[in-house]
């Protein structure tokens, strides 16, 4: 064993703490957004029990989601999901996004189905105000079956709101026993700073997302104890090598239209998945696994949350968490990569 990792991806999942909390959680995380059918092109709610309990089974028990994600549909999922096996997870939902007020930051507007500027139904704003946060964490409790959070986390951050209003909030409710931990989610190392005791920052990163190095929070979390739970670390699926020029993207799918998932960058990206795949082979990993092992060993990172349709990908994703790639193989997957992308 190196670094916290196990050899045997068959049976054994790597476990990291989140920051100063003293809870251990999987470091692949379920993460719920497609759950919620919002912005994904719709779910099938009985696909998304099954890859819940699927991805439990094989050892992850970190599970993410949020209020937004289907406006309260895939944190009531997820609590149909984990009735019965709540001691199993880690669970993780957030607060700040609201759309039944129109109160601090206007966000986006959106329907039922993704964010729109025409048409729309709902306007979401970012409010972090203490009342509005303690409205939030009661609904999601009931969302969710469950009377406590391990993780709590600021969605989006809100300019109208004293940073130190809100944590004042989410420490009284960690004193409550609401809570069990405190993160923020898409903000600035300044932002941490004033928030002070965070023990997670859930960001953006991935193989062609990687402006945590550039604006300092790679550097900052380590070296503060905070973990970095990474989001979208398969690029919205880019990342998996089963995405090309024929997939069709439901009414609602973020991807449709999304320059991302251009002709041109679909084919740039799917050459340069194919050079891992002698690698991944090497190490007997999918692609998938190859690409979430390397996001994993990057300075700071500490949990990957990945979403999952079915039982099959939540079972492939728990492999990204249980193979350590040797630092030549690492290097190699470098050299390829800033080959097709620079950073």
């Amino acid at each position: 064993m190196a670094d916290g990792w196990v050899d045997n991806y068959e049976d054994i999942m790597l476990k990291r703490k989140l920051g100063n909390s003293g809870i251990g959680a999987s470091v692949i995380g379920l993460g719920t957004w497609v759950t919620g059918g919002w912005m994904w092109g719709g779910a099938d709610d009985r696909e998304s029990i099954k890859a819940i309990h699927a991805g439990l089974e094989a050892g992850i028990d970190l599970i993410d989601t949020a209020p937004v994600y289907g406006f309260g549909h895939s944190e009531e999922v997820v609590g149909k999901a984990i009735k019965g096996r709540r001691d199993k997870v880690v669970l993780a939902t957030k607060c700040g996004l609201v759309w039944d007020k129109a109160e601090g930051v206007l966000h986006f507007t959106s329907n039922e189905k993704t964010v729109t500027k025409t048409d729309f139904t709902k306007s979401v704003y970012k409010y972090l105000n203490p009342g509005s946060i303690r409205t939030e964490v009661e609904q999601s409790l009931k969302r969710l079956q469950t009377d406590y959070i391990d993780l709590y986390q600021t969605h989006w951050q809100d300019e109208t709101t004293p940073i130190c209003d809100t944590m004042s909030m989410l420490l009284k409710l960690k004193d409550e026993g609401k809570i069990r931990a405190i993160g923020v989610s898409n903000a600035s190392v300044e932002q941490m700073k004033e928030y002070g005791a965070i023990d997670t920052a859930q960001e953006k990163y991935s193989m062609l997302a990687r402006k945590l190095d550039e604006n300092g929070i790679t550097k900052y979390c380590p070296d503060n104890n905070v973990a970095i739970l990474a989001y979208s670390p398969l690029a919205n699926g880019l990342l998996t090598g089963k995405i090309n020029e024929q997939t069709q993207f439901g009414e609602g799918d973020l991807r449709k239209g999304n320059p991302l998932f251009t002709k041109e960058n679909l084919t740039k990206v799917s050459v340069m998945l194919n050079e891992f795949i002698p690698i991944a082979e090497e190490n007997g990993m999918t692609v998938t696994q190859l690409v979430m092992g390397w996001t994993l060993q990057r300075k700071g990172i500490t949990h990957l949350l990945v979403g999952a349709r079915n039982e099959q990908q939540a079972i492939e994703n728990s492999g990204g968490g249980k193979s350590l790639l040797p630092e030549q193989e690492r290097t190699k997957i470098d050299e390829i990569i800033s080959s097709y992308f620079a950073f």
